[in-house]
């Protein structure tokens, strides 16, 4: 999989505040590549350099393999905050206005867009009428404006309703299966584990970690199980595992193995001959929420 995005040794001041520290990732094509981190990590500063708002103290940045330039920069949509839409105007008539302005997809069919942000049906409806998660959806479709390959959007979901926030989801999820690359940046740990493919995690301007989420999580093998005797499925466990614990709401027990070394089928075997039957084993990943708490010690 090639790179969209390749970021080496990003470092931000402002002042004597280092808002990044020689921080470097890649995204690659066809991702959803979240930014994460809690307010003040540095995920603005960082999307407001690799859009060309911002100048990185240091650092370069390069996107589509080729340096940062006016011709690259057409091929990317950003949202970085909410565009200001007139409430007395159609969705449609809103869109005219950012193409002229931008110059961005200038006599290209505004219904492409509005079918991909599921606003075709309301396309004559005033913005005033919309709901919360409808605006920011016909936000994102003036950041698609001219077709670009990918899309940057800087915490997409802020201030919206549950239902407002299921409708962005579902729509990242969307964008990328029409081939759209998304890099977004978000605080919210639930969003970047259900919509996201890869992950960066920030923390103070330093990059904690980079990968594909599965891979971010499944930092040890956590195994499941359970059996009628609990207490000795445990005492069991503990003599190949050094970190068991039982979980008596679940009802299970859980080991935690160093990454790659839990063998579902040896575990079996081995308690079978130590005369435990399991009736359920499992090797599962960590929440990111966990995750993410191990890697900022919060």
């Amino acid at each position: 999989m090639s790179s969209i995005l390749s970021i080496q040794n990003f470092t931000k001041y402002y002042g004597a505040v280092r808002a990044l520290n020689n921080v470097s990732f890649e995204v690659p094509e066809g991702s959803v590549f979240g930014i994460l981190g809690p307010n003040g990590s540095g995920k603005t500063t960082l999307l407001s350099i690799i859009l060309d708002v911002l100048k990185a103290t240091a650092g370069t940045y390069s996107w589509f393999g080729q340096p940062n330039s006016p011709d690259q920069r057409k091929k990317i949509g950003s949202l970085l905050e909410t565009p200001n839409f007139y409430h007395y105007l159609s969705a449609t008539d809103n869109l005219k206005i950012t193409q002229a302005i931008s110059g961005r997809g200038v006599g290209s069919d505004l219904d492409i867009v509005l079918k991909k942000v599921n606003l075709y049906e309301r396309r004559n409806s005033k913005f005033k009428t919309f709901s919360l998660g409808m605006k920011q959806r016909l936000a994102v479709g003036a950041a698609l404006l001219g077709e670009p390959m990918v899309m940057v959007l800087d915490e997409p979901t802020n201030g919206l309703d549950p239902v407002g926030i299921a409708e962005i989801r579902q729509l990242i999820i969307d964008l990328r299966n029409q081939g759209h690359t998304i890099i977004m940046a978000s605080h919210l740990l639930d969003e970047v584990e259900k919509v996201c493919t890869h992950v960066a995690i920030l923390k103070t301007g330093n990059l904690l970690t980079t990968g594909a989420v599965e891979e971010v999580l499944m930092d040890e093998d956590v195994v499941e199980a359970a059996a009628a005797n609990l207490e000795g499925l445990a005492a069991a466990l503990k003599r190949i595992c050094s970190n068991v614990t039982i979980d008596t709401t679940a009802k299970t027990v859980n080991a935690v193995f160093p990454k790659g070394t839990a063998q579902l089928e040896s575990i079996n075997s081995f308690c079978f001959q130590n005369g435990i039957t399991l009736n359920h084993l499992l090797l599962k990943k960590k929440r990111l929420e966990a995750r993410f708490f191990e890697l900022t010690n919060n």
